[in-house]
């Protein structure tokens, strides 16, 4: 962790959070803030804007994981959540809310640096794959209206299609747009001129 990193730790207890802000100090300096009240947990890590957020809950509630949840930190920010004892339910609800991390057995400062450098790098793996899924799912769209421009253009002019495809690729390239771009113009006119 050569780069400085803003950091929220969500510690009710001084005594619990000033241990893990000594082990965060001896790893370079980051700009630490405590947060010791749970009650609008979101809002409060919304204007901090922090890089990473530590919660260190001896018995976390399903409340903190849906207001994490609903403010979307959990997407925006590596999370790592620390809890005293194994729950189930809460693990699976962890999961689902998108914390990078989820540690049982509190937090010691000896396993700060391992514990948030994995929750670093979960973080950016994840966020990687939506991208990619973002992608995918946007060119799977494009392909979708490129070929019901083609059937359109099949249809209307009587051509096969690579034929309707080549005249798609042409009109791009003569107007300097994509070809997605163009067979989604095509697929609203003929759905204009379709309309009753």
């Amino acid at each position: 962790m050569e780069k400085r990193l803003s950091i929220i730790i969500v510690e009710p207890d001084p005594e619990r959070a000033l241990p893990i802000v000594d082990g965060l100090r001896e790893l370079g300096e980051h700009d630490i803030r405590i947060i010791a009240e749970e009650t609008g947990l979101a809002r409060q890590i919304a204007e901090f804007r922090p890089d990473v957020v530590l919660i260190d809950l001896a018995n976390p509630s399903r409340d903190i994981l849906e207001e994490l949840a609903l403010a979307s930190g959990p997407l925006e920010r590596p999370v790592a959540m620390f809890v005293d004892r194994s729950d189930e339910q809460l693990t699976r609800a962890a999961i689902e809310a998108g914390l990078s991390a989820y540690v049982v057995d509190g937090l010691r400062p000896d396993r700060i640096k391992p514990i948030l450098d994995a929750a670093i790098a979960r973080f950016h793996m994840i966020q990687r794959m939506r991208t990619e899924l973002a992608a995918t799912r946007a060119a799977l769209e494009e392909r979708k209206i490129i070929d019901r421009a083609k059937a359109v253009l099949m249809k209307a002019r009587g051509i096969d299609e690579e034929a309707a495809y080549a005249l798609l690729r042409k009109t791009a390239m003569d107007q300097g747009k994509r070809v997605a771009d163009i067979a989604q113009q095509l697929v609203m006119a003929a759905g204009l001129l379709t309309c009753r």
